[in-house]
């Protein structure tokens, strides 16, 4: 049963992380130049661009929290564990994108590199308000 508790709490790190980032990236896209479905700018939307950086390694931690929080025992090897998952699809999107210029490679690999620590923060705050 533990297994079952274990695979829905990476599936539901995972799905908040693609919820969030898929709500706001429409808000983005709404409220910006960026056009849904488009690739990113390769210049002259650097700072949107990091803004968008931000808020996905700002989801990534949540959804590692929340991974954490659920998890049946051992909270931080289940956030790690989303965080590896993420690293592999982080890893897989930035070779598509760089060969299909979908935006600066900068982006993409900053999500690869970010991939674990953002995994580790988040079990960390989950291992801190157990703590409590």
């Amino acid at each position: 049963m533990n297994i079952l508790k274990s695979i829905g709490a990476v599936l539901a790190g995972l799905v908040a992380i693609f919820v969030l980032s898929l709500i706001t990236d429409a808000i983005v896209e709404a409220t910006t130049f960026l056009n849904a479905g488009e690739p990113l700018p390769m210049r002259g939307a650097e700072l949107l661009i990091t803004a968008i950086l931000i808020y996905r390694l700002a989801y990534s931690v949540v959804g590692c929290y929340i991974t954490a929080r659920l998890a049946p025992n051992q909270p931080m090897r289940h956030a790690l564990a989303l965080g590896v998952l993420g690293l592999l699809i982080s890893i897989s999107g930035a070779i598509v994108a760089v060969q299909q210029s979908m935006g600066p490679a900068w982006y993409a690999w900053g999500l690869v590199l970010f991939a674990l620590p953002c995994a580790w923060l988040g079990g960390r705050l989950q291992e801190n308000r157990q703590a409590r």
